[in-house]
């Protein structure tokens, strides 16, 4: 990677700043042994949720809350975000982010359980945006809770898809690149890969 590239991801990080509540959450992380999304990532959900006005997100990965806060922001102001973790000492930093952020009960629904066990019992066309931050071999499956979950016009964004965001074994580089190539041959999607931290991988799930 050149020194004009890193620059520029540094740019990037940097354009939309993060806060207290934010920085204490990446603090956690450190701590916890997770790797939050990068602030660039953070932003670009963020933008996603707010640019379809989205009421009801799923989070598939909830860490110590870094993403969360940033699709909480993003959402409308009575939106539900339901965040899904295996750890639960994770999840306890997360709801104490969130409710530093100011988000109150009604909108989070923190469930902790394995994200493909759990999914199958949500709604069918019940949510606005799905995000998945969770293991690259797993990217297909959840593709397709994504695609079942979404309403038409709802957009799904699976982070970590690029090989130097530490994705360098085969099966996840071969799970990498058969999620982007089924998002590319399905009709229904209108998707695009954004360089930003480990690659975003997002589609609109067409009306």
């Amino acid at each position: 990677m050149t020194d004009r590239w890193v620059d520029l991801r540094a740019d990037v990080d940097r354009f939309v700043p993060e806060d207290d509540v934010l920085a204490d959450a990446r603090e956690q992380a450190a701590r916890c042994g997770c790797r939050p999304v990068a602030p660039a990532v953070g932003a670009a959900l963020r933008f996603l949720a707010a640019a379809i006005s989205a009421r009801a997100v799923v989070e598939i990965g909830t860490g110590t809350g870094v993403s969360g806060l940033w699709l909480l922001r993003g959402m409308v102001a009575d939106g539900t975000l339901t965040s899904i973790d295996i750890d639960p000492e994770r999840q306890r930093a997360a709801r104490a982010a969130f409710v530093a952020a100011g988000n109150g009960p009604s909108r989070l629904r923190l469930i902790n359980g394995m994200g493909l066990e759990v999914l199958p019992r949500l709604t069918d066309g019940g949510y606005d945006l799905v995000f998945v931050d969770a293991a690259p071999a797993d990217h297909p499956r959840y593709l397709d809770e994504s695609l079942r979950l979404l309403r038409g016009g709802g957009i799904v964004a699976i982070n970590g898809v690029t090989p130097d965001g530490g994705n360098a074994a085969g099966q996840s580089i071969e799970a990498a690149q058969e999620v982007a190539r089924r998002m590319l041959e399905d009709d229904r999607l209108t998707p695009v890969l954004l360089p930003l931290g480990d690659g975003l991988l997002t589609a609109v799930k067409r009306v």
